[in-house]
């Protein structure tokens, strides 16, 4: 057998992954227009729901409401804010940083709603427990300050909102409340 080039060898292997590349989109084409084929599977797999767990978010539109009810408490009050609230997870639905809020208040406005939701608790009750244990300060995106609360529903945390700027965290966690207040009406 005669020894091909580097040249033909290179070009013979483009057209080779061309081809095989080519299949596959074809293939999964053809799967994304028949989702009914792939849809059964998918139930079959847990009938019974058994492996599934559902969980209650808040929209962006719900999120937007709480965060802008929050920083136009502060304004009332003439303070100058961010505002943050982030899912169950801790991922950040919506951040607002108000006219003239400091550099840092966007950070630790995610960072109080983080701790609140995750802790399902005002983060100025949660500032007192640091005094029992003292390394909760330690857990990696939280911030032991007052301006954090979280969002319940049904007792559940399902969302927390953060404030950071005004000169106490008292009125942090005021503008906070107001944020998730807005969320009943």
């Amino acid at each position: 057998m005669k020894k091909l080039s580097l040249r033909t060898r290179v070009v013979s292997g483009a057209v080779v992954i061309a081809a095989l590349g080519a299949g596959t989109v074809g293939v999964m084409s053809a799967n994304a227009s028949s989702p009914a084929t792939a849809a059964p599977a998918a139930v079959k797999a847990d009938p019974d729901h058994r492996n599934l767990q559902q969980t209650t978010h808040l929209t962006v539109a719900a999120a937007t409401k709480a965060a802008q009810a929050a920083l136009d408490a502060a304004k009332k009050e003439n303070q100058r804010v961010s505002v943050a609230v982030v899912d169950r997870n801790g991922t950040t639905i919506v951040s607002l940083r108000g006219d003239g809020a400091g550099p840092q208040s966007p950070e630790s406005a995610v960072k109080k709603a983080y701790t609140a939701v995750s802790w399902n608790a005002p983060t100025s009750e949660l500032v007192k427990r640091l005094e029992q244990a003292p390394n909760l300060k330690d857990i990696p995106g939280t911030l032991f300050l007052a301006g954090g609360a979280p969002v319940q529903v049904k007792g559940a945390p399902v969302a927390g909102v953060g404030v950071a700027g005004a000169p106490s965290g008292d009125l942090d966690e005021k503008f906070a409340k107001a944020g998730v207040a807005a969320l009943g009406r």
